[in-house]
C-alpha cells in the first residue's frame, strides 16, 4: 500500500518508551496495558495504530451486526488490519437502543473484558465515551477508563451540570434553563410536602436532611428527588409531561429575547446529536403577538421527543432533562482541546468549528496563540488596520478561553481529553459545554502542539507526546505519576475537511458504494476507518458499502502549513487531488473544495458564523438555477459567427483572414468548452474558481474586461478542475492531448514575452499595452512583432468565453456574499429566506424522479410511519393532507428527518407495508396519492429555446 498511508511521518512514529536509555522515560511504558476498543469510525483504526505504535500487543475491538453481517460489502475494513479473529468481539450493536439493551451491553462489555484479559477500556468519541453510567460500571468492574473518569463524566459530560459547574468557577454561559425535569415536577406536584412524600412512595435513596430542609428551593429538592429515582430506574414524570413544560418554557424564552430562536438541547447529546431549534418565523418580527409565538412553539413536543429518541434517551428511568437556550444567531464555534491527569490541566489551543450544518461541524481550523500573533504581525506590515482589530480580538478572547477552560478541567478533576466548547460573540464568549472524551477533530490540535513531559529532577530528561490517544493511554495507565507537561509548537497552522456520505445539499445520502479512492498525497493525513487498505492477497482496493447505519463520516482530511493560508492551499491541494468513484456515492468532496477556495480568493482568516452554511448552499443553488441557463456549445457557434462577421468588416477584400480564424476557433472548441461544462454542472466547483478569479475580470459599461492573462486564467482551470494532462489517465477525466499542445504553446508564448519585457505572467494589462504598440518593442524586428501582435490575438480570440462565468456570478449577486475588512462574513439578507433555502436545496438536489400519482422516500434509511411507538400513524387511506404536514420520518445515518408534503392531496393507498423500522431505498414508492392540483409538464423544445435566448443575452457582455 501507498507509503503515506500505512507511514504517514505526521502521524506514525515509533511510541515504545520502554527502549528509551533513560530510566524515567521507561518508567512510562505502556507495554503491559490490555485495552478493548469499544467504538468504531476513524478513531477505532486510529486508537489500533498508536497501541500497536506504544508496544501495546494485548488489544481487541468491538464489532456489531451492522458492521459486520447486515449489510453486503460493509465489514468493518479495520478486520483487513486485525487479522486474529480473538481479538474481534461480536455485538449486536455497540450501545443498544433502549435503557434495558445498554444496560445489558454495559454488561457484556465487561465480561468480555475480564473473560479475555482486558484491563481497560477505551470508547473513542462514540456516545458510550461520555456515559457517565458506563463509565462508573467500567471502574466498578475493575476495569480502567481510558477517558476522564465517572467523577468527571458526573461534573462536566452532562450539558446540564457542567453549566453549573461553569457558573461556579466564573465562566459565562449561555442565557437559558437547564432544570426543565425539576421544573416538570414541579408542575405536577406544585407543593414541597408532595415532592417530599414521593421518596417515600417510591422508596427512594434521598438523604432525611434534604427532604426537611426547608431552605431548599423547590426545583432543588425536585432535582434531588429525580437524582434517586434514575438510580432507582423509573419515571416520575412522562414525556408528554415533560414536553408540556417545555414549551412553557419556550414560549417564556420567546417573550424575554424577542427576533430570537431557542435550542433545544439533550443533556447528553454529542456529535450534533440531540439538538433542535425553533422560532424561526419570530427572527423578521419586532413585536410578536402572543398568538405568533404559540404557533412558534407549537412543535415543541414533537421535537422533544425526536431529540430524546435520537440520543436513546426515552427509556423508563432515564434522565430526559433537555436545556432550553437561548440560540445566539451570530455566533463563532470555538473550542479549547484540554488535557489534564486530576491535578494539572493543560490547553493546546482552540479549534474554529463554526463551519457546520444539522450541528455536525464540517471544516475545523486551528487558533493558536502563535499563529494569531503571526497574522496580527502580517496584517500591520500589509497596512489593514480594520483586520489587525479582529485579530487582536481574537486573540484576546482566546487567551481567556484557554485560561478559563483550564481552571474548569481543575475544578472537575478532568484526568483525561476533554473539550471546552464555546460560542464566541466578537470580543466576548459563552461556555456551551464539554466533551469529556477525545474529540473527531482532535489532531487539528495534535498537529499544532506536542506535549513535552519532563523529569522534574532532571530537565534534560524527557519524552514528547504527538499523539492525544498516546496521551489518554499514558494518563489511564500512570494517572498522577505524569508531571504536567509543556506544549511545544508543532505546525503553524492545521484544517480538517470531514468527508461525508451527503449529497450537493449537504443532505446524509447512505447506500453508495466506493469502488476505489485515490491514493493518498504528501502531506495529506487521511483517517478514512481503513478503507484504503487494500486487499492483503492482490493488493487491489477493496470495495466498501457506506451503509448509513451510523453517522455520515467517512473519513477526515488533514492538513497542516507554517500558517492558515498555507495549511489551507495545502488542503486544497488534497481535496482536488483526491478521486472518489463507486456507485449511488455522493459525499460533500466537492463541497469543501469549493468552500476551501471560495476562503482561498478572499481572505482565509475571515469570521464565519455558525449561520454561513445555509446561506452559502442557497448560494449554490441560485448558481447552479443560473448555470442551468447557459448553453456552452451554442454560445462557441454563436461567437465563431460574430468573429465571422468582424472579420468580414475588417478585411472585406481578404476573405482567407476570416477562414483562418474560423479555423483558429474550431482549435479551442473543447478546449474552451469543458472546463466551462464541468464548473457549470457543479456549483461547488464554480464557486472556488468564482473566488480565485474574483479579481481577474470586471464588467465596464456592460462588457467584460480582462484582467490577467486569459491562457494563464485556462491553464490554471485546468489544474484547479484536476484536469492537467496525464497520458495515462482516462481522456474524460484530463485535457485532451491536442488542446495541451494548444494551451502549452500559448503558455511559453506569453512565459517568453513576459521574460523579454521583465513582467510576471499575472502582469496581463501591462503586457496588452505593450503589446498594443504599432512600433516593434524589445528588440524584435517590425516583421516578428507584427507576427507577435497577429499570434497574440489568435491566441486570444475565443477565450472571452470565460467571462460568461463571470456575468453569470454577477447575475446572482454572487459578489454580495463577501469577507469584510474587519474579516466579518456579510450574507445578503435575501439568502436567510427559508422559502428560498427549500427551494435551492431542491435545485441543488432534484427530488426522486417520481409519478404524478405516487410520494417516494427521499433517500435511504428506516422508515417510521409514526412519531414514537403508541402514537397515531402520520397518515391513512383516505386521508387528506396539506403542504407542509408531516407524511413520514426517515432515520439515516443515527439522524431523525420528518418529511413534510411538498403538495396537498388525498392519500389513495399506502403501498409501504413494512413495519417501523423497515429500510427503504431512495425513490422506493410510499404512498399513492391524488395531488389537489395537477402537474403539469414542461416541453423540453420550449426548455431549449429558453436557454438558447438566455446564452444569447450572456453572449452581449462577452461579445
Amino acid at each position: 500500500m501507498n507509503d503515506l498511508y500505512m507511514n504517514n511521518p505526521l502521524i506514525h512514529r515509533d511510541r515504545m518508551l520502554a527502549k528509551s536509555d533513560s530510566e524515567w522515560v521507561r518508567s512510562f511504558a505502556c507495554e503491559d496495558l490490555k485495552p478493548l476498543i469499544v467504538c468504531r469510525g476513524p478513531i477505532r483504526k486510529e486508537a489500533m495504530d498508536v497501541f500497536e505504535e506504544m508496544g501495546i500487543s494485548h488489544f481487541g475491538i468491538l464489532l456489531s451486526e451492522k458492521d459486520s453481517i447486515v449489510y453486503a460489502n460493509a465489514l468493518a475494513p479495520e478486520l483487513r488490519q486485525l487479522t486474529d479473529s480473538t481479538r474481534v468481539h461480536r455485538v449486536p450493536d455497540y450501545t443498544g437502543a433502549s435503557k434495558e439493551e445498554r444496560v445489558e451491553r454495559i454488561n457484556q462489555i465487561t465480561k468480555i473484558a475480564h473473560d479475555n484479559g482486558y484491563d481497560s477500556i477505551f470508547a473513542g468519541y462514540g456516545f458510550m465515551a461520555e456515559d457517565e453510567e458506563f463509565v462508573s460500571c467500567i471502574e466498578k468492574a475493575g476495569l480502567k477508563f481510558i477517558g476522564p473518569n465517572s467523577r468527571t463524566q458526573a461534573d462536566a459530560g452532562k450539558k446540564d451540570e457542567a453549566k453549573r459547574t461553569a457558573l461556579q468557577v466564573g465562566v459565562s454561559v449561555t442565557p437559558g434553563i437547564n432544570n426543565v425535569t425539576a421544573r416538570t415536577l414541579v408542575s405536577k406536584y406544585g407543593t414541597r410536602e408532595k415532592i417530599a412524600a414521593l421518596a417515600k412512595v417510591h422508596d427512594l435513596a434521598v438523604d432525611a436532611t434534604v427532604l426537611s430542609d426547608k431552605n431548599i428551593s423547590l426545583v432543588d429538592l425536585a432535582d434531588k428527588i429525580l437524582y434517586a429515582s434514575y438510580e432507582k430506574g423509573i419515571d416520575l414524570y412522562t414525556i408528554e409531561e415533560l414536553s408540556a413544560q417545555v414549551q412553557v418554557e419556550v414560549i417564556a424564552m420567546f417573550r424575554e429575547y424577542p427576533q430570537s430562536r431557542i435550542r433545544l438541547k439533550a443533556i447528553g447529546g454529542g456529535g450534533g446529536k440531540g439538538q433542535r431549534i425553533l422560532g424561526a418565523s419570530l427572527l423578521v418580527l419586532k413585536n410578536a403577538t402572543d398568538k405568533q409565538i404559540e404557533e412558534a412553539a407549537v412543535e415543541t413536543p414533537t421535537l422533544v421527543r425526536e431529540i430524546l429518541n435520537e440520543v436513546k434517551a426515552n427509556g423508563i428511568g432515564d434522565n430526559k432533562n433537555v436545556l432550553v437556550e437561548l440560540n445566539i444567531e451570530q455566533t463563532r464555534h470555538n473550542e479549547i482541546q484540554l488535557l489534564g491527569n486530576g491535578e494539572w490541566c493543560v490547553s493546546l489551543g482552540g479549534r474554529d468549528c463554526s463551519l457546520q450544518m444539522h450541528e455536525q461541524k464540517l471544516l475545523e481550523i486551528s487558533v493558536t496563540q502563535e499563529s494569531l500573533a503571526l497574522a496580527i504581525e502580517s496584517a500591520k506590515k500589509a497596512g489593514r488596520k480594520a483586520e489587525v482589530k479582529a485579530l487582536e480580538s481574537d486573540l484576546k478572547v482566546l487567551k481567556r478561553m484557554e485560561e478559563d477552560s483550564t481552571k474548569f478541567g481543575v475544578a472537575v478533576g478532568l484526568d483525561s481529553a476533554s473539550t471546552f466548547e464555546c460560542i464566541v460573540d466578537r470580543d466576548r464568549y459563552f461556555f456551551m459545554e464539554v466533551n469529556t472524551r477525545i474529540q473527531v477533530e482532535h489532531r487539528v490540535s495534535e498537529l499544532c502542539y506536542s506535549l513535552k513531559f519532563t523529569n522534574p529532577k532532571d530537565k534534560k530528561d524527557y519524552f514528547v507526546v504527538e499523539s492525544l490517544v498516546e496521551a489518554m493511554a499514558l494518563l489511564a495507565r500512570h494517572k498522577t505519576r505524569l508531571p504536567k507537561p509543556e506544549r511545544i509548537p508543532r505546525f503553524g497552522a492545521s484544517a480538517e475537511a470531514r468527508l461525508n456520505a451527503t449529497d450537493a445539499s449537504l443532505s446524509p445520502h447512505a447506500g453508495g458504494m466506493i469502488r476505489y479512492w485515490s491514493k493518498p498525497i504528501e502531506g495529506e493525513i487521511r483517517d478514512d476507518q481503513g478503507i484504503s487498505l487494500v486487499n492483503p492477497d492482490t493488493g487491489m482496493f477493496m470495495r466498501y458499502k457506506v451503509a448509513g447505519a451510523y453517522d455520515s463520516n467517512i473519513a477526515l482530511l488533514l492538513t497542516k502549513g507554517a500558517n492558515r493560508l498555507d495549511s489551507y492551499l495545502h488542503l486544497s491541494k488534497v481535496l482536488g487531488k483526491t478521486m472518489l468513484r463507486g456507485v449511488d456515492l455522493a459525499t460533500n468532496l466537492e463541497f469543501h473544495y469549493g468552500l476551501v477556495n471560495w476562503f482561498i480568493g478572499q481572505n482565509v482568516m475571515a469570521k464565519p458564523t455558525t449561520r454561513f452554511v445555509v446561506p452559502y448552499l442557497t448560494l449554490m443553488g441560485l448558481l447552479k438555477e443560473e448555470a442551468a441557463k447557459i448553453d456552452t456549445v451554442y454560445a462557441f457557434i454563436q461567437m465563431k459567427k460574430a468573429y465571422a462577421r468582424k472579420m468580414a468588416e475588417q478585411f472585406p477584400d481578404d476573405p482567407k483572414v476570416g477562414k483562418d480564424m474560423s479555423a483558429i476557433l474550431d482549435r479551442k472548441g473543447t478546449l474552451v468548452t469543458r472546463p466551462m461544462e464541468k464548473l457549470l454542472e457543479d456549483p461547488h466547483l464554480l464557486s472556488g474558481w468564482l473566488s480565485l478569479n474574483r479579481n481577474n475580470f470586471s464588467v465596464e459599461k456592460g462588457k467584460i474586461v480582462l484582467r490577467d492573462n486569459p491562457f494563464v486564467i485556462l491553464a490554471d482551470t485546468y489544474e484547479y478542475l484536476n484536469m492537467s494532462y496525464d497520458a495515462k489517465a482516462p481522456a474524460a477525466e484530463v485535457i485532451w492531448g491536442h488542446d495541451n499542445e494548444l494551451l502549452q504553446k500559448g503558455i511559453r508564448f506569453y512565459s517568453t514575452l513576459s521574460e523579454k519585457f521583465n513582467l510576471g505572467m499575472h502582469e496581463f494589462d501591462k503586457l496588452s499595452i505593450v503589446l498594443a504598440h504599432p512600433k516593434a518593442q524589445g528588440g524584435y524586428t517590425a516583421e516578428e512583432w507584427a507576427q507577435i501582435q497577429s499570434a497574440h490575438v489568435g491566441f486570444e480570440a475565443g477565450l472571452e468565453l470565460l467571462g460568461i462565468l463571470y456575468i453569470l456570478a454577477c447575475n446572482v449577486n454572487f459578489w454580495d456574499f463577501k469577507i469584510e475588512d474587519d474579516l466579518e462574513v456579510t450574507i445578503p439578507n435575501h439568502l436567510h429566506d427559508t422559502d428560498l433555502q427549500v427551494r435551492m436545496k431542491k435545485i441543488l438536489v432534484p427530488p426522486p424522479a417520481t409519478k404524478a400519482d405516487e410520494v417516494v422516500s427521499i433517500c435511504g434509511g428506516m422508515y417510521y410511519g409514526q412519531e414514537a411507538p403508541g402514537l397515531p400513524q402520520f397518515v391513512s387511506e383516505g386521508m387528506h393532507f396539506e403542504k407542509g404536514q408531516a407524511l413520514y420520518i426517515i432515520e439515516v445515518m443515527k439522524m431523525f428527518n420528518t418529511v413534510r408534503a411538498t403538495f396537498s392531496g388525498t392519500i389513495d393507498k399506502i403501498i409501504m407495508q413494512g413495519a417501523d423500522g423497515s429500510i427503504v431505498q431512495k425513490g422506493q414508492p410510499l404512498f399513492k396519492v391524488t395531488p389537489d392540483e395537477k402537474f403539469v409538464e414542461v416541453d423540453p423544445k420550449e426548455m431549449e429555446k429558453e436557454k438558447r435566448e438566455k446564452t444569447t443575452e450572456y453572449l452581449k457582455a462577452v461579445l
